[in-house]
């Protein structure tokens, strides 16, 4: 018995099986795409290629990762479980509906899955952003049940997203009041700012706040916006232009930070 175990796990669309021991540390990784395993340990070789013999699918290049990061070497020592970097957009919602999809006739749509088609929306675009430099963290876990929708980290900064289904709505904002469509005005400009405040505890770092509208049919701001901005999803991309903040060296060392669980558990 080698000790070892694969642990699955997927960023955009792609596929890595991590080889780990039996308290999460890694010792080697496979990508399929590049059809490369990755070995931090050498004189573990033969044993992480008997873990690995079912999922190989070809000849495959084996030896020593590139020259890590500092951050990447922190990710590589955190738990598979404590990594929140594979969590899909939506995550929170995904096993809520799972749980209890609820019946499957209802007088009126389920917010949960409108909210959850909102998350997608944001989060594949945030997602989009990774070639410019960005790194995108969805649902990630805060005390108390909240949660951040998403965090994305870049040139440009850091910034915390709250998504919102307006899909064919009118959307009226006095800040802090949000009104949507026909519904009663909520404080959620509140709500938006708490979480960058959050984030900017746990982080030691500027986070700043956006609320993230999909598909609105109108957008009308009657007051001036204290800190947050308000973006539609398709406004999203033009994140990737604005820069001059942080150092690529910063970018990796805050999403290695952020991506850790343990980071969120006193905010």
């Amino acid at each position: 018995m080698s000790g070892l175990r694969i642990v699955p796990t997927w960023r955009h669309g792609q596929e890595r099986l991590y080889v780990c021991h039996t308290d999460g540390r890694n010792v080697a990784w496979y990508d399929r795409e590049a059809a490369r395993i990755n070995l931090l340990s050498e004189d573990r070789r033969e044993d992480v290629l008997h873990a690995l013999g079912p999922f190989l699918t070809g000849p495959v290049t084996i030896g020593p990762p590139p020259v890590p990061t500092p951050a990447e070497l922190a990710r590589l020592s955190l738990h598979p479980d404590d990594d929140l970097a594979p969590n899909r957009p939506g995550e929170a919602l995904h096993l809520a509906l799972d749980r209890d999809p609820g019946p499957q006739h209802r007088l009126r749509p389920d917010q949960r899955r409108r909210a959850l088609i909102a998350e997608q929306a944001v989060g594949e675009a945030l997602d989009a952003l990774d070639g410019a430099g960005w790194h995108a963290l969805h649902s990630i876990p805060l005390p108390g049940g909240d949660r951040l929708h998403h965090l994305v980290i870049g040139p440009g900064g850091l910034f915390a997203v709250h998504t919102l289904y307006a899909r064919k709505q009118r959307v009226r904002i006095a800040d802090p009041m949000v009104t949507l469509g026909r519904r009663d005005p909520l404080p959620l400009l509140r709500r938006v700012r708490s979480d960058a405040d959050r984030a900017s505890y746990a982080l030691t770092a500027e986070v700043r706040p956006i609320l993230a509208l999909v598909g609105p049919a109108d957008v009308s701001v009657t007051t001036p916006l204290r800190e947050v901005r308000v973006l539609q999803d398709t406004e999203i991309p033009g994140l990737a232009r604005t820069g001059g903040v942080l150092k690529p060296a910063d970018v990796e060392a805050l999403h290695a930070m952020a991506r850790d669980r343990h980071t969120w558990g006193k905010v």
